[in-house]
């Protein structure tokens, strides 16, 4: 099953497509007019059945729009608590620090690009660790 993970924002949302065992199949950072056309199209390209949206900035309005639009998903809403921490790690896990910037220590260093699609990510996987553990309890 693949999972569309989105990270709603203002003026840009990060959408993902993660499987089951959390692997990200696409991701990427985009403005939001644009966010429903995308999810559209991908959509189309993977099998989505679930979406899973973060909790804080302007989810109450995307989950709306999403379920007017894509009726056939299903959302869940997850916590985003320090999400946008564990993007900046996941940034540095997936595009290890070149030259100079090795030096600085992981902590201190920023992304060179907006990690909202990271976020999307990382919201799929804490959806699937939170049902894994309910499966298994």
């Amino acid at each position: 099953m693949m999972y569309l993970g989105f990270d709603p924002g203002k003026d840009k949302c990060g959408v993902a497509i993660v499987d089951d065992q959390g692997q990200p199949h696409y991701h990427e950072v985009i403005p939001t007019a644009a966010v429903a056309e995308q999810i559209n199209l991908l959509s189309a390209k993977w099998p989505v059945k679930q979406a899973v949206i973060g909790d804080r900035t302007t989810s109450k309005q995307w989950q709306a729009k999403l379920q007017t639009e894509l009726p056939q998903l299903t959302i869940a809403l997850v916590d985003e608590h320090n999400s946008t921490l564990e993007a900046r790690d996941l940034y540095w896990e997936m595009y290890p620090a070149q030259g100079l910037q090795k030096i600085i220590p992981q902590g201190m260093r920023l992304p060179p690009r907006p990690i909202d699609d990271l976020v999307a990510i990382l919201l799929v996987r804490r959806y699937l660790k939170v049902n894994a553990t309910s499966i298994e309890g």
